[in-house]
This record gives C-alpha cells, structure tokens and sequence, in this order.
C-alpha cells in the first residue's frame, strides 16, 4: 500500500509532465508573435456595382460605340433648367404644335422645375389659374373646358435621329400621364412612354408603359386625327408600380427596330420590329419614325382613364436624367 502522502506527490509530478506535454504539442502547431506579424494582410475591396454612366445601361462594355449627344441630355444638376437646352411649354406665349395641354388640365410654365438634381413635372389643383376660355376639347362626345388642373410639359430645343435614349424617372402617383415622348415637324410621334402610376381602378395601369407609334401626316391611312391609328400600340408591363421607385428606362432607335428596356434589360414585350410592322415591306406606311425628333417630358389628364381630384395632388413626374447616345 502506498503511503497517501507519497501518492499525492506521485498525482502532482504526473499532472506536471502532462500539462509540459500538452503545451509542447500545441507550441510546435500555433505560430510565435514574430510569425503572426510576417503574414501576409489580405484586404477584399468591396464590390462597385455603380454603374458607367458613360454607356446605356444595357450596354456598359460600351459594345454599341456609343457617343453621348449633350444637346439633347441632361443631368439636371443645376439649380434652374437649362433653357438654351429645354422649352418650357407656354413661356413668353410659344406653344409648339400649338398644344395648351390636354383638357381639362392646361401647361403652366410655373410647374415645370428642377430641385434636388431632378426635374419635375408638378400637377396642382389650381381653379383660380387663370385658364384659357375660348378652347375646349372633345372625348367621346363629351366636352371638356380647361379648369382646375395645371401641369407643365418641356421640350428640347435640338432635334435628334435615331440613338439610344435612357431615362431614370419615377411617374407621377396620380390618376394622369407621365410621358416620355417626341414629335416631329408634323410627321409621326413615338410615345417611348405614357405611365399611369396612381390610376385609381385599374392595378396594370400603374406598372405600364403605354408604347404608340403615331402618324401626323394627313395622306397617311393611319392619320391620328381621323382616328384610324395609331399606327401602332403596346402595353408594357413592368413588375412595380412605376410611381412606386426611380427606374431606368432605356430605349434603342433604328432604322429597323426600336428596343425597349427596363433598368438594364430587354423587355420580353419590348421588341418592334420595322420587318413585322409592315408585312417585310409590303405596308410601308406603317413605318413613319424615320424622321427628326424632338424630346418631351410632360403630364397630361385623359379623361377615358378617370381624372384626378383635388385630394389627388399636388403630384410630381420626376425625371432624375436624360441621356442621349448615338453610333460613332
């Protein structure tokens, strides 16, 4: 038997060389203090996913060789617009087309302004504006005056053909267009967008662009006036509410087709082909945006689709850029 005394002594040097053991193991895998400070510090930058607003959106390895039109773009970084670049529909009493507005809301130079790097078109309810008494507009067989709404609409002064067109836009929450579109001289119009983000019945109104084609010339069959265009009409459907969010929006123009797309990609829908228009040529007619343009943004009411209240507004059609890219 051995003596306790003795045993605890025995269970003590033990306990000693296993704790020696344990710590020599460990020393010979984990590095010393100089070998930590010899490693090698590798930093991850983090990820840039801006993107280059030197190129479209869908097209950012710049394969189109596209080159920016600075006449007809616009940051909108200033602290008024730019008015040897835009028109403000009605200032100093020019109206191009002759166009006051769409009953009963009319254009009021007061309510296009740019603020906090955007551009917004305002609708207001206004019924001691002093709107213009001696015109009037029919819908359906219904009369309108212009009264209580105002709205704005502003036109570029340089004419572009043909060219990649981006726009970051957020609509109006409103029951009455933002729109994105051109005019010729008395030629054809190309609606690149109407939306209707606060339509108070209809949900797909408020995630649609509404797409036309439109002649204005009077020998045309598809002659807007007499209504048997327009020459042609799509609905897009984006996946939100087009009020809901700023959202790019991009549109191809050629020859032979006009692409549409949304933050970057092509829409399924977004495809016109001049080939399929026209039957592969056998109804040129139907082709007619083969001319100069001019850019518009502006809001309009359509009475056919409902009309705003005055708890409605006012509303803001907010454009955060236009840019403009054309071939090399």
């Amino acid at each position: 038997m051995i003596p306790k005394k003795k045993c605890n002594c025995i269970f003590i040097i033990g306990l000693i060389a296993l704790m020696t053991l344990q710590s020599s193991c460990s020393g010979s895998d984990s590095p010393t203090d100089e070998e930590e400070e010899e490693k090698e510090i590798i930093i991850v930058p983090p990820v840039d996913n801006t993107p280059n607003s030197n190129y479209p959106l869908s097209d950012q390895s710049n394969t189109g060789n596209w080159v920016l039109n600075s006449e007809v773009s616009d940051e909108f970084e200033t602290s008024n617009l730019d008015e040897s670049k835009w028109q403000i529909q009605g200032k100093g009493g020019v109206y191009k087309s002759n166009f006051i507005g769409r009953a009963p809301s009319e254009f009021s130079v007061n309510n296009a302004v740019v603020e906090s790097g955007k551009l917004k078109i305002v609708s207001k309810w206004e019924p001691t504006y002093p709107f213009n008494q001696d015109r009037t507009q029919t819908v359906n067989g219904v009369v309108y005056k212009y009264k209580n709404i105002t709205t704005a609409a502003v036109i570029s002064k340089k004419q572009f053909k043909y060219g990649y067109m981006e726009i970051k836009s957020k609509s109006a929450k409103a029951p009455l267009t933002s729109s994105f579109w051109t005019t010729g001289a008395n030629t054809s119009e190309l609606d690149m967008f109407e939306m209707f983000g606060g339509h108070k019945t209809n949900e797909a109104w408020k995630k649609r662009l509404k797409f036309n084609i439109i002649s204005w010339d009077p020998n045309s069959p598809f002659y807007q006036p007499v209504f048997n265009g327009p020459v042609h009409t799509r609905n897009i459907q984006a996946d939100t509410n087009t009020a809901d969010d700023f959202h790019v929006y991009g549109f191809d123009w050629t020859p032979e087709y006009i692409k549409v797309y949304i933050d970057g990609i092509l829409h399924p829908n977004g495809t016109i082909l001049k080939s399929e228009l026209t039957n592969n040529g056998a109804n040129p007619e139907r082709w007619v945006t083969d001319v100069n343009y001019w850019v518009w943004f502006d809001s309009e009411t359509f009475p056919w689709l409902g009309l705003p209240t005055e708890a409605d507004l006012p509303a803001e059609y907010q454009i955060e850029y236009l840019r403009v890219w054309q071939k090399q």
